[in-house]
């Protein structure tokens, strides 16, 4: 019975969570898929589910962690109104687009690779959380987020959620007792559920595919090799897919940071909110990785986010800038061939039409190695967008719909 009851529970926080969003066939699979992980699920992750849930956890009510990581959206942001996530205080935002938080348990702790010689791991788009923990706490006190002003402030509204029972039940009779432990508890909790299958669920056409349960057309066949070749898309290079040693596709991102040259945006609402969550307005500069470590050499790098559920995670990178896929993917093709647009605040769809890319936002680490230039034709272009396609969580045949 008490399993019902929680059920029933987490069922109306996720209505009151949800952002309208266009309802992709994908996303009834990806509920009853999540609906059987959870039935089997474990008291704690039933406790993240409800956390991770709860609309009552900002100042003011109103804004979840699933608010800005929807499952249909491919656990990020379904609100495409703007590039970067609204915060639950009217008119504030975050700087960044909202990373999907899909597939990211396997991301290793945030650390420096001393033989590769580079960072990898952790979580967030410049990898200032080193677990999934410490990532769950933040946007609770992020005033452009959640704007809780303490973690105190978040721990007395569990304590009076409907299911302050259950954090006892995962946690023991003194659950409660020290505010700082509370936290703590919190977070792990959101974590125990973001590590369970719901966030991974390897049911893309593609696992399919490599399972021999799925057919690629033509088309989907040549963008995969485009994907793959070392000298044409070189995707797999930074996006690795293959089959791994568990039979399954792989995740789609090696989790290391990186500088694509992407330009600033215009339409970044971050721009123009106040001096006190902006001081530098429109000139603010990103450094992403590099303000982190406090390394100019990882200025403008960021982290290489998954290709899985590419198809509804716009728009891309760690500032929205561009709103399709295909013209991102033009981008990786032609950003050192054509020429750069004469301001640096020019709309993607405006560049296309000028047949130019305005300057990076941070001009220094620029990968030139990897993208830029790789005279890729307009039908390659093309069948590697539609490869992307069948990396949508949830597929199933046309003919089981």
């Amino acid at each position: 019975m008490r399993g019902s009851r929680w059920t029933v529970i987490g069922a109306v926080f996720a209505a009151a969570a949800t952002v309208v969003v266009a309802q992709l066939p994908h996303v009834a699979n990806l509920d009853a898929d999540a609906a059987a992980v959870m039935r089997t699920a474990t008291p704690k992750e039933r406790l993240g589910q409800l956390l991770f849930e709860d609309v009552n956890l900002s100042n003011p009510p109103g804004q979840s962690c699933a608010t800005c990581h929807a499952r249909g959206a491919g656990f990020a942001d379904p609100n495409r109104t703007f590039p970067t996530s609204m915060g639950v205080l009217p008119g504030l935002f975050g700087e960044r687009n909202a990373p999907t938080a899909a597939y990211m348990a396997f991301s290793p702790k945030f650390h420096f690779d001393e033989a590769e010689q580079l960072y990898v791991g952790g979580q967030f788009w410049d990898g200032r959380a080193a677990t999934l923990e410490e990532q769950a706490k933040q946007p609770f006190l992020n005033p452009v987020e959640m704007a809780n002003t303490s973690p105190a402030q978040v721990v007395e509204k569990v304590r009076a959620a409907a299911y302050a029972p259950l954090f006892v039940e995962v946690f023991g009779a003194d659950a409660f007792a020290d505010t700082a432990r509370v936290f703590d508890r919190i977070a792990e909790a959101i974590a125990a559920f973001e590590r369970t299958p719901v966030f991974a669920p390897f049911t893309s056409k593609y696992d399919a595919y490599l399972a021999g349960r799925a057919t690629l057309t033509a088309q989907e066949r040549r963008g995969l090799r485009v994907f793959e070749r070392e000298d044409k898309g070189n995707c797999a290079a930074c996006h690795p897919i293959a089959r791994d040693t568990n039979g399954r596709g792989g995740l789609g991102t090696d989790f290391t940071y990186d500088n694509l040259g992407v330009p600033k945006n215009s339409d970044n609402p971050f721009y123009r909110l106040a001096e006190a969550y902006n001081p530098a307005g429109e000139r603010s500069v990103d450094r992403g990785l590099g303000g982190v470590v406090g390394r100019a050499s990882e200025y403008g790098k960021f982290k290489v986010p998954t290709v899985r559920n590419v198809e509804v995670t716009a728009p891309y990178m760690h500032n929205g800038y561009f709103t399709s896929l295909r013209a991102l993917v033009d981008f990786y093709n032609t950003r050192d061939v054509k020429p750069r647009c004469a301001d640096e605040f020019v709309r993607e769809a405006e560049a296309l039409e000028r047949g130019c890319w305005p300057r990076p936002e941070m001009v220094a680490n620029v990968n030139v190695d990897e993208l830029g230039n790789l005279r890729l034709t307009p039908r390659e272009v093309d069948d590697l967008v539609t490869f992307m396609l069948t990396l949508t969580d949830g597929w199933m045949p046309r003919e089981a719909r």
